[in-house]
């Protein structure tokens, strides 16, 4: 899926200022996204986005510095549709605990699944502002659900439910990230949605589960 809505603001680009020269960029970062889910990180190359976008190497160049730049424009996008979507399946979740926890799992389960085998490309990718990029839709991410779980601490059954629901977020985005990381490599795959849906039975019946007690 391309997310031709989101536009890249990173270091090293330059941005269009003219709405064909918009359409251009879309068109090669919509190539870039093909060549990760095509031929993964490994084969990432500015002149294979170039001959799946139909344009020169030089005009790639014109308007990134070099991959990392072309990468970081790519991840940009990605995450901010998943930030944006998040948002939006919170806000309109069941006003219950299990509500926010299933629309915080399957939100984030459904944009990896939108993102397809891209996303096993982009969180193998390394560099400063790629990982710089991912450290902050982590916290944001974070932020999304301490602030939508807030007022449910009192349907959670563990001592502290700041904690817990803490746990559960770390949980439910590490599992995901680790799925998409290696999903071109997972063999039988498990939908994604399948597998939201199944963290977040895990989630709930761990915060509805008192604490044992101490020996």
């Amino acid at each position: 899926m391309s997310f031709a809505n989101v536009e890249p603001v990173q270091p090293g680009v330059r941005p269009p200022l003219q709405a064909r020269s918009r359409k251009a960029l879309q068109q090669v970062l919509a190539a870039a996204e093909e060549v990760l889910a095509a031929d993964g990180f490994d084969e990432f190359t500015i002149a294979a986005v170039a001959e799946r976008a139909g344009v020169s190497v030089g005009a790639i160049y014109r308007r990134f510095e070099g991959k990392e730049q072309l990468l970081a424009a790519v991840k940009d996008r990605f995450l901010g549709q998943l930030e944006a979507d998040l948002a939006r399946r919170l806000c309109t979740a069941d006003p219950s605990l299990t509500g926010v926890v299933y629309a915080f799992a399957t939100a984030i389960a459904d944009t990896f699944e939108k993102g397809g085998a891209a996303w096993s490309g982009l969180l193998q990718s390394t560099g400063k502002s790629l990982g710089e990029r991912g450290r902050r839709s982590l916290e944001t991410v974070r932020e999304l659900f301490i602030e939508a779980s807030s007022e449910y601490h009192g349907e959670v059954r563990r001592s502290d439910p700041a904690a817990a629901l803490a746990t559960v977020e770390r949980m439910i985005t590490g599992a995901l990230i680790h799925q998409a990381a290696l999903d071109a490599f997972s063999r039988p795959r498990l939908p994604m949605d399948v597998y939201g849906r199944q963290l977040s039975e895990m989630a709930i019946a761990y915060l509805l589960t008192p604490d044992h007690p101490a020996e």
